[in-house]
């Protein structure tokens, strides 16, 4: 197969899954049920200050130095914030997105029953507690609690 027919169909089949999101999600038999919303996104980079440099050129973004990380406000009233941050040491380079979570242990504990794994926390923060997990295929997502 080409590439241009490849891209082609690729391009309607994200077209198509795009277009079926929804804000609300439905459970069993028709159900509506609340979702959990992605809340934050992080970068892990090897240098943060050229990281910073080539998204704040790319999209715009306003990035600032915030002690050990780099805070982005990407702008846009409809997006979520994140952050840019070097942890020294394996996973060098990386994307990840934070969904909140009422309980981050119960999350986890779910994630794990469901085939998941966990891989950093329970960890409190100033805003909260986070922890990461790896779905069956090894994605790593992150899961937010924030403080009250």
């Amino acid at each position: 197969m080409d590439d241009v027919r490849l891209a082609g169909m690729l391009t309607r089949r994200a077209a198509v899954m795009l277009a079926a999101a929804a804000p609300q999600s439905f459970g069993h038999e028709g159900e509506k049920t609340m979702g959990r919303p992605v809340v934050h996104f992080e970068i892990g980079c090897r240098d943060q200050a050229k990281t910073s440099e080539f998204f704040s050129k790319l999209f715009g973004w306003q990035i600032q130095a915030a002690g050990p990380a780099y805070n982005i406000d990407t702008g846009s009233g409809q997006g979520i914030a994140g952050h840019i941050t070097s942890l020294g040491h394996e996973p060098l380079n990386y994307t990840m997105f934070y969904v909140d979570v009422e309980d981050v242990q119960a999350a986890l504990d779910k994630a794990t029953e469901l085939g998941g794994k966990m891989i950093v926390g329970p960890i409190k923060i100033p805003t909260g507690t986070f922890a990461w997990f790896s779905d069956p295929d090894g994605n790593t997502i992150g899961l937010l609690q924030r403080a009250k």
